[in-house]
């Protein structure tokens, strides 16, 4: 038997975090894993569009660490949650890190600023960049207000997002794309 999806106790704009505590749909921590999970569309859809040896791989446990970061920020910090959540393995910022490493090897030298675009596929990398940026101010706007959030949310994040801007210029590399300099008149 499935369930339905809709459960209409969100129609007066609060919904329940995971420990049962209902919130304001727009509270802060409904925004940072909204965002997160927005993020997460976006390297579906990169994902969907580049195949790519390790590439491929990678973006799909990119994609679960970000359903394991969605839910802490979707949990109660005061409530025992009853429910299992996945650990979050730290070794995923270095494999990050060494991802970067590896296609920046193949990529030209980055000496100007470039613009987004190129290609259609890294031009979701932008949007997913800008997605992750976006994430992790929220999060870091979350922490300054002294909201509960585990350490390595905000580092992922930002090692992601420059994951993201590297993937982009890899994927025009591989693409035959061609970057456009920042010209700044």
């Amino acid at each position: 038997m499935s369930f339905k999806i809709y459960t209409k106790t969100g129609d007066k704009g609060t919904t329940g975090l995971i420990g049962g505590t209902r919130i304001s749909k727009a509270a802060i921590r409904i925004e940072a894993y909204g965002t997160v999970d927005e993020l997460n569309s976006w390297l579906g859809t990169i994902n969907t569009h580049f195949q790519f040896e390790g590439v491929n791989t990678l973006l799909k446990n990119i994609q679960d660490n970000l359903f394991t970061i969605g839910s802490a920020l979707a949990c109660d910090p005061e409530k025992d949650t009853k429910m299992y959540i996945p650990n979050f393995d730290i070794n995923s910022i270095s494999d990050l890190e060494k991802a970067m490493d590896n296609m920046n090897e193949e990529l030209p030298e980055l000496k100007n600023f470039i613009l987004p675009g190129g290609d259609k596929t890294a031009s979701f990398c932008h949007i997913a960049r800008c997605v992750c940026r976006r994430a992790e101010r929220i999060c870091v706007a979350m922490h300054d207000e002294g909201q509960h959030l585990e350490d390595y949310v905000i580092i992922y994040l930002n090692r992601l997002s420059d994951y993201l801007f590297v993937l982009s210029r890899f994927i025009l590399l591989k693409n035959n794309g061609i970057e456009t300099i920042w010209e700044g008149k």
